[in-house]
């Protein structure tokens, strides 16, 4: 991952513009757009990404140009291209020093040189050096979702509250205040960037990655349909089922969303047996994304207007997950976290 903060943020922005050429009305485009485009989950990021008509432009902002920072971009420019992804790709790195092989590089690469004047205040490569600690995973995403809930807390409440270890709720905690997500004051934590948190979520657990299969069912409306398979499932012994994404959003937060579409939770040896019961090539019909759990989902389940959905935290986890295309019922999803 390329990580760059600076005190000077807004000026190396407009540095950066003006010596790109690149308008002051082009769009900033949020990381959640960039990984819907990608199939693989990578731990890049550029510093800044600008779009401009049908150009989107990669910015590393570094002291002084590496090959390391050359690399990641050349990489991520690599499998966007064959991801087909649908704008002309621009690489470029703004530094105050670019020595001798760095620039030959550069040139060779087709990567542009803005040179940053040396007055702009950058972090140190120790200060902005990224935490290898997943905010996604089983424990830390715990820590995660009860700051969201608790607004304002310690890390020992944290831990506490969610029987983590305190070393856990530290190092998770530590992670978001590294990447500027979380701040921290007199003791206690809370969230100081939500979009930077979702963006971060979509880009290192990408929902997509977890699907198993996409089935049509012969139902017309999407809340119909869940209901109807949790009863049929909640009919032979209880097999575990847990509708996620919009499924639970919608009842969570009673946000309008698309009504072709169903997804839920299953383990994959009872797929074959909702294919059997719910299964159709009819016109008239919808569909179910399934998903394969990567972590413990259905014990925290609960039933709504006869639908039996996954936590209120999995369900943020996983609308996240979907990036751009659920960024609106997801930050509803957020601003009602608190009571859940």
């Amino acid at each position: 991952m390329i990580s760059a903060e600076t005190t000077d943020w807004n000026n190396v922005q407009n540095h950066i513009r003006k010596d790109l050429d690149i308008s002051p009305q082009s769009l900033y485009t949020d990381i959640t757009t960039l990984s819907e485009n990608i199939a693989v989950d990578l731990p890049i990021y550029p510093d800044l990404i600008v779009e401009e008509n049908d150009a989107i432009y990669f910015i590393g902002i570094k002291s002084k140009a590496s090959v390391d920072v050359i690399a990641k971009l050349n990489l991520l420019r690599d499998f966007c291209l064959k991801n087909t992804f649908p704008k002309k790709i621009q690489l470029a790195i703004a530094a105050k020093s670019f020595p001798v092989r760095e620039k030959l590089l550069m040139d060779q690469l087709d990567i542009t040189m803005v040179k940053l004047p040396w007055s702009i205040k950058l972090t140190t490569e120790k200060q902005s050096k990224p935490s290898n600690h997943r905010i996604t995973s089983a424990k830390s995403w715990k820590i995660v979702s009860r700051l969201l809930k608790e607004k304002k807390t310690s890390i020992r409440q944290l831990a506490i509250l969610e029987d983590i270890s305190y070393g856990w709720a530290h190092k998770t905690t530590q992670a978001l205040i590294q990447q500027n997500i979380v701040k921290k004051e007199n003791n206690r934590v809370s969230i100081s960037n939500a979009d930077k948190l979702l963006n971060g979520i979509a880009w290192e657990r990408p929902l997509n990655k977890l699907k198993r299969c996409e089935i049509q069912i012969p139902f017309s409306e999407s809340m119909v349909a869940a209901r109807e398979i949790t009863r049929a499932f909640s009919m032979q012994h209880n097999i575990p089922v847990g509708f996620t994404s919009y499924t639970a959003a919608a009842l969570y937060t009673g946000y309008g969303v698309r009504n072709d579409t169903v997804y839920l939770y299953l383990n994959d040896e009872h797929i074959d047996y909702f294919k059997e019961l719910f299964e159709s090539s009819s016109r008239n019909s919808i569909k179910a994304i399934i998903y394969r759990p990567d972590r413990e989902v259905f014990q925290n389940t609960l039933e709504k207007e006869g639908v039996r959905i996954v936590s209120a935290s999995q369900t943020l986890l996983d609308l996240a997950g979907m990036g751009y295309s659920a960024m609106d019922i997801t930050k509803a999803m957020v601003a009602k976290y608190e009571f859940l």
